[in-house]
C-alpha cells in the first residue's frame, strides 16, 4: 500500500489467454471468483486436448504401433513434468488419479490395508474438506481404528500444542490440508510434519488448494504423501496426482486391480507392476495428463514465484475492500491466505443475510462466487453459521474484478436489508 492506495503490479498474467472470461452473464461482464472450485483453462490447454485427440489418440503402454508409442511418450513426459513441478525425487513417485478425492481414497485404502489395525489412530484437522475426512472415517470403521481431530484455535489456525499432545504410539498417519478450502489460511504444515516425523509417523498433505498458489517442494517440505487436482490449476477435469515417497509406495498394496497394474496374472497368483503403475489400474487419462503437462508449462512460463506474489497481493486487496463494507465479517481476517477469502454479511440488527441469497444476487450482477458449506461441514458448524460466501482468486483475476465484486455486494446488501 502506498499513500493509502493499493499499488498492485498491473500485469494481468495473460488474461487474454482465457477466452471464457470474455463473456457476459445476465448482460453483465463475467467476473469469475470461484477458482477454488475449478479454474478456467488457457487456450494452450484447450488446444492441447484437441491436438491429442486429432493426431495421436491411442491407448498407451505395450502398443507396438506408432500412435501408441507417441501417446505413451506424451503421458510419461507429463509425469516427469509433474515430478519436476513438485521437485519429487523421481517420476516413480507420481501416481496419476482422477483427482484429489480419488488420491486420498486410494491412499486411505492402501495404507489402511497394509498398516492400520484395530485400536490404531489416524489424525486429521478441524478444517478439512470432506475428501480428507470421509475416506479416513471409512478406513477406521473397516479396521476398528480411531479418527482423532486436531482442534483449531479461535483464529481458525491449527492448535499445534494440542496436535503435539495427540501424537502417540498408536498414531499411524496424519493427514491435513496445506490451505483451507474454506478460509484460504496457509496452515503450518512444516510444524505438523516435523512433529510427526519426530515420532516416525508419516504425513499426508491435501494440496488441492496449495499447489495452484504456492511453490510446493515436496523434498523441502518432507511430506510423505501429497494429493491435488489438475482442474484447480488450469488443467483438465478428471485428473489428479498422488505423490508418495518411493519407500512408502513400495510398501503399500494396490487399491484397484485390472490391466496395467500387473506384472503376471496366473489363476493361483498375481504379481504387481513396478511403481507407479501398480496404482494405475486400467487405461489412464493419457489425454488429460498431456494437457496437464501443458498447464504446468503455462504456469512455469509465468513464473511460480510471480504468480504467488501477484495472487497474495490480490488476496490482501480483496480482504481490505471487504472489510470496508459495514456488516461484513471475514473469517480468519488478517491471516496470510492463498487464493480464497470467506465472509458473511450481517444487517444492522445482527441478523445474518443468508449466503445463498447474497450469492444469488451477486450472480445476477455477473459475479460468480461459491456459497454454502464448501464440503467442509464440521468447520462451518464450528463457525456457527449455515455457510459462507467464498471469493477465490486465480492468476487471471484483477483488482477490477474485486472492485466489481464490491459494487455488486453493496447492491445485494442494500436489497436484502
Amino acid at each position: 500500500m502506498e499513500n493509502g492506495k493499493w499499488k498492485i503490479e498491473t500485469k494481468k498474467m495473460n488474461r487474454a489467454d482465457f477466452e471464457i472470461l470474455n463473456q457476459t452473464v445476465y448482460k453483465r461482464p463475467l467476473v469469475y471468483l470461484d477458482n477454488a472450485a475449478t479454474t478456467q483453462k488457457p487456450t494452450a490447454v484447450i488446444n492441447a486436448l484437441t491436438e491429442a485427440y486429432t493426431t495421436w489418440n491411442a491407448n498407451i503402454h505395450r502398443g507396438v504401433h506408432h500412435l501408441s508409442q507417441v501417446a505413451t511418450q506424451k503421458h510419461e513426459e507429463a509425469r516427469q513434468k509433474t515430478a519436476d513441478f513438485l521437485h519429487a525425487a523421481s517420476a516413480r513417485e507420481i501416481v496419476f488419479t482422477k483427482g484429489t478425492t480419488n488420491s486420498l481414497n486410494l491412499l486411505a485404502f492402501s495404507f489402511g490395508e497394509a498398516l492400520v489395525h484395530e485400536g490404531d489412530e489416524i489424525l486429521v484437522s478441524a478444517v478439512e474438506h470432506h475428501s480428507n475426512i470421509v475416506p479416513w472415517q471409512m478406513l477406521c470403521q473397516r479396521k476398528k481404528a480411531r479418527l482423532r481431530v486436531i482442534p483449531m484455535r479461535e483464529d481458525c489456525t491449527l492448535d499445534i500444542e494440542a496436535y503435539a499432545a495427540l501424537l502417540n504410539e498408536r498414531t499411524r498417519l496424519v493427514s491435513v490440508a496445506y490451505v483451507s478450502n474454506v478460509l484460504g489460511i496457509i496452515q503450518p504444515v512444516e510444524d505438523v510434519i516435523r512433529l510427526a516425523h519426530a515420532k516416525e509417523i508419516p504425513v499426508c498433505i491435501d494440496g488441492a488448494q496449495a499447489v495452484p498458489h504456492l511453490p510446493v517442494d515436496v523434498q523441502a517440505l518432507d511430506c510423505d504423501f501429497l494429493a491435488f487436482s489438475a482442474h484447480k490449476m488450469y488443467g483438465p477435469t478428471g485428473l489428479g496426482v498422488l505423490y508418495g515417497k518411493e519407500k512408502w509406495l513400495n510398501m503399500l498394496p494396490p487399491a484397484e486391480g485390472g490391466g496395467e497394474m500387473i506384472e503376471h496374472v496366473r489363476w493361483d497368483n498375481t504379481t504387481y507392476n513396478t511403481l507407479p503403475y501398480k496404482f494405475e489400474a486400467g487405461t489412464p487419462d493419457f489425454i488429460g495428463s498431456y494437457a496437464f503437462g501443458v498447464a504446468l508449462d503455462y504456469m512455469n512460463s509465468l513464473g511460480r514465484e510471480a504468480i504467488t506474489r501477484y495472487e497474495a497481493e490480490l488476496c490482501r486487496y480483496l480482504e481490505s475492500q471487504l472489510a470496508a463494507i459495514q456488516g461484513v465479517r471475514i473469517y480468519a481476517a488478517g491471516h496470510e491466505k492463498a487464493g480464497a477469502v470467506s465472509f458473511n454479511v450481517y444487517r444492522e440488527d445482527g441478523q445474518l443475510l443468508h449466503p445463498f441469497d447474497v450469492g444469488t444476487l451477486l450472480d445476477r450482477q455477473g459475479v460468480a462466487v461459491r456459497t454454502g458449506h464448501h464440503c467442509a461441514e464440521p468447520l462451518i458448524d464450528a463457525l456457527g453459521v449455515p455457510g459462507t460466501i467464498r471469493a477465490s482468486l486465480a492468476l487471471y483475476n484483477t483488482c477490477e474484478d474485486i472492485d466489481a465484486l464490491i459494487r455488486a455486494l453493496e447492491t445485494a446488501v442494500a436489497m436484502l436489508s
